[in-house]
């Protein structure tokens, strides 16, 4: 964990992960829950938490993209459209995240 935290694209990793998490259960326990559950405080206190790590996400895939000289087509519009897909950020991490952070370090 702490290693990830020392690349930008570590860092972009838990974001994604987090910013995936959030949008898991904003959809699928929160809308739920305010909808056939008549209890709307779940999304008013995880659509804000989302909305930041979803903003997070964008800033910081942009960022890393330009840093590693990421093709937009190729790479960066993909990870782009993972944020707004369900288990897209974990997809993408599988996919692309972590061979760029394991290349990085050497293993």
């Amino acid at each position: 964990m702490i290693q990830l935290l020392k690349s930008s694209v570590g860092r972009l990793r838990i974001i994604a992960f987090l910013e995936g998490i959030s949008l898991l259960a904003l959809i699928f326990i929160a809308v739920p829950l305010k909808h056939f559950g008549n209890t709307p405080s779940m999304v008013k206190a995880m659509g804000p938490v989302h909305g930041v790590l979803f903003l997070l996400f964008i800033f910081n895939t942009i960022s890393v993209g330009v840093e590693q000289k990421w093709n937009f087509r190729n790479t960066t519009r993909k990870v782009l459209l993972a944020c707004i897909i369900p288990f897209g950020t974990f997809y993408i991490d599988y996919k692309i995240l972590k061979k760029i952070d394991c290349s990085k370090q050497g293993k």
